[in-house]
């Protein structure tokens, strides 16, 4: 996230509120101005731009409103535009940026694994809270027919803390020498 900073344009907007988000690629290259509230801080992802076929509402952290005011009037429609008029960003975007940046070794869909992951080691949120801010469908039919909610105020809290933590600024390694004594 630091080097994100570091590294303006579009495409590394985009990038950094796929990971504040959890985001899939084509839902953030694709998100319009008229899907995001930022009063409200609640973008909903149209059913026609979600794997799954059904609309889904992501709860915007302050850094993601943040990213949001960084490219606030650069199109109308598109909230990342691409180079063309009318057009959204492309979908190598993001991975061009991770390899300007050196980083090659990350793929831009990976980031929703590292949220996972982060969930599951580093939080006490349940993971069908998880599960829930990743869009995923209930494995357990049962279960799927008497969950109607979205979780959403569980998913705000969890989406703040996922971006102060991906906001941190990485502390230096303290290095102790060893002495080595004669004799």
């Amino acid at each position: 996230m630091q080097q994100l900073h570091k590294d303006t344009g579009v495409a590394s907007w985009a990038l950094e509120f796929l990971i504040l988000t959890a985001a899939h690629t084509n839902e953030v290259i694709l998100a319009r101005w008229s899907e995001i509230n930022l009063a409200t801080k609640i973008w909903v992802v149209p059913a026609e731009h979600m794997k799954a076929k059904r609309k889904h509402r992501v709860p915007l952290s302050a850094a993601a409103i943040a990213t949001l005011e960084a490219v606030k009037g650069l199109d109308n429609t598109y909230v990342f535009p691409g180079h063309k008029r009318d057009s959204h960003l492309s979908s190598a975007a993001m991975l061009q940026v991770l390899r300007r940046l050196d980083r090659a070794n990350i793929t831009v869909h990976g980031f929703r694994s590292t949220f996972r992951d982060w969930c599951a080691e580093s939080t006490n949120y349940p993971a069908y809270v998880a599960e829930m801010a990743l869009a995923h469908a209930l494995q357990d039919k049962t279960e799927a027919a008497y969950r109607r909610g979205d979780l959403f105020n569980k998913r705000t809290r969890l989406m703040t803390d996922w971006a102060r933590f991906c906001n941190k600024p990485k502390a230096p390694a303290t290095v102790i020498p060893i002495r080595h004594s004669s004799g």
